[in-house]
């Protein structure tokens, strides 16, 4: 039988609104989490800083993602001041800064590609392709913490790149889902499977509104989904 309300939950900060479609699949699944492994009337102790993402929306320069930094560094030290333990930035994108971020709070982040990691070698996949934004599928600071655990990745092909870009920042980032974007992301999947992929990394939060982890010829990783997770797990201080 479960204990409800028994036992100390750790406080985690989510650094959020990028996009806020996003940051609300994170509170579901953590809490839901939470309340199958603690009790019915459990919740997770979250601390939620929701930015606004307008001003921090497509980022390109080198003084865009200054901005992106110094905006989340002032989540980050406000959560922490706030009484958080552990924080975890509810966007793939912006991991783009997590070390500048990290370097700027005395508690742990958790970093979604380290994550996701974990759960492709304890499902012994090691070459996968990576879906995303452009720059997560084209920079290094996502694709090298999966490289350094030695999971192979396919180069990005440019059209599936400007593909995927398109949809994630015209439609699922403001929590449209449409058909044929869903049966597009299906035919990639498929195509990546053809050039030899044995997994897909989904490394946008709000992709697993339209590729749906049971539907595809490939095994999906959802990096939100697995992120929330890891979340969980701290929170209840298994991890």
């Amino acid at each position: 039988m479960k204990n409800e309300g028994i036992g100390h939950l750790r406080k985690l900060g989510v650094i959020g609104g990028m996009s806020w479609v996003s940051t609300r699949g994170y509170y579901e699944d953590i809490n839901r989490i939470v309340q199958r492994k603690v009790g019915a009337h459990s919740s997770a102790p979250l601390i939620i800083d929701s930015l606004d993402f307008a001003p921090l929306y497509r980022l390109s320069s080198r003084e865009d993602w200054d901005r992106a930094a110094d905006a989340l560094t002032a989540s980050a030290k406000r959560l922490e001041a706030a009484g958080a333990e552990a924080l975890v930035i509810a966007a793939n994108s912006m991991h783009c800064v997590y070390d500048r971020v990290a370097e700027a709070v005395s508690i742990p982040i958790l970093h979604i590609a380290d994550c996701v990691a974990d759960a492709m070698i304890a499902e012994e996949k090691t070459k996968a392709a990576v879906l995303g934004t452009r720059n997560v599928m084209m920079e290094e600071f996502y694709r090298r913490r999966l490289v350094a655990r030695d999971i192979e990745l396919l180069p990005p092909e440019m059209d599936t790149v400007e593909t995927v870009d398109r949809i994630v920042y015209e439609e699922v980032m403001l929590g449209k889902v449409r058909r044929q974007s869903e049966r597009t992301l299906r035919t990639i999947i498929t195509n990546l499977e053809k050039d030899g992929a044995e997994a897909i990394v989904l490394a946008c939060t709000e992709l697993n509104l339209i590729v749906h982890t049971e539907a595809n010829v490939l095994p999906i990783f959802d990096g939100a989904a697995i992120h929330a997770k890891a979340a969980a797990n701290w929170i209840l201080g298994e991890s």
